[in-house]
């Protein structure tokens, strides 16, 4: 794996947001790329979008905190492009609660989807990476990964998860060559987000406030992302494995308050 013309790559997520960006991204750079989601109707969508003349890209619906489809569309992948070298563990769901408010259904939802689906694409795609001598696994997690926002307990969680999933897969695969890292965004203008938004009795002052916390003054836009995360998946990143990458607007570099100034 030197680049991203000669990746083969499965993307869970795949059909919107920051998936969807990554899948774009590496696709128009020359990959070959699996999109995983359970939207069958918007991966569709996706795939299309793609504008695939060389079929270097396939769907796969699945629900990825069942085992037997998180082994079934690495199994896919494979058989359609030969090989797999990367992975990019993008599916993600936000829903709010604190403790007392939060219920175990509730509570194993977010952990289904943000976690346990990483956990078992990951398990099912080691082998592969293995057999290509090596490669990358990219787990988006979130500035929630490091920090947390009041209500969110059991995203919050999920996400702080993430991260310590990836610093343990990068421990124990480091010998073989996989490398495991986590992207960590702060606010990202995609659909799930504006789904957040909407939720309040006015989504425009969320959204601005959501930009205006950011030091850059603005959200970040999915494609921002998926450039870091393509290069954690070529060699250019060779030697990063186990960390947290915070693209975030320097937003976990600020602190509350501020200094007079009169």
């Amino acid at each position: 794996m030197t680049n991203s013309s000669k990746l083969s790559a499965l993307v869970t997520g795949g059909a919107s947001g920051i998936g969807l960006a990554t899948a774009q991204l590496l696709h128009q750079r020359g990959a070959r790329v699996a999109i995983v989601d359970v939207q069958a109707g918007k991966g569709a969508e996706a795939l299309t979008a793609l504008n695939d003349q060389d079929q270097r890209a396939i769907f796969i619906e699945a629900n990825l905190a069942q085992p037997e489809d998180a082994e079934r569309a690495v199994a896919q992948t494979v058989q359609a492009f030969g090989s797999l070298d990367a992975v990019v563990n993008s599916a993600g769901i936000q829903r709010y609660g604190n403790a007392e408010q939060t219920s175990l259904e509730l509570w194993r939802e977010v952990m289904d989807v943000n976690l346990t689906a990483a956990f078992l694409v990951s398990r099912a795609a080691i082998p592969h990476l293995r057999q290509s001598g090596g490669g990358a696994i990219v787990n988006v997690g979130s500035v929630q990964s490091h920090a947390s926002q009041r209500g969110a307990v059991a995203y919050v969680t999920s996400k702080h998860a993430m991260l310590g999933l990836t610093r343990a897969m990068a421990v124990d695969y480091a010998a073989e060559h996989i490398r495991v890292n986590c992207v960590c965004p702060g606010t990202v203008d995609t659909p799930m987000f504006r789904w957040s938004a909407s939720l309040d009795a006015n989504p425009d002052s969320v959204i601005k406030a959501c930009a205006s916390m950011h030091p850059m003054g603005r959200m970040a836009q999915p494609m921002e992302v998926a450039e870091v995360i393509a290069f954690l998946l070529t060699d250019a990143a060779s030697f990063v494995t186990g960390t947290a990458i915070d693209v975030d607007g320097g937003l976990l570099a600020l602190i509350g308050g501020a200094p007079k100034t009169d």
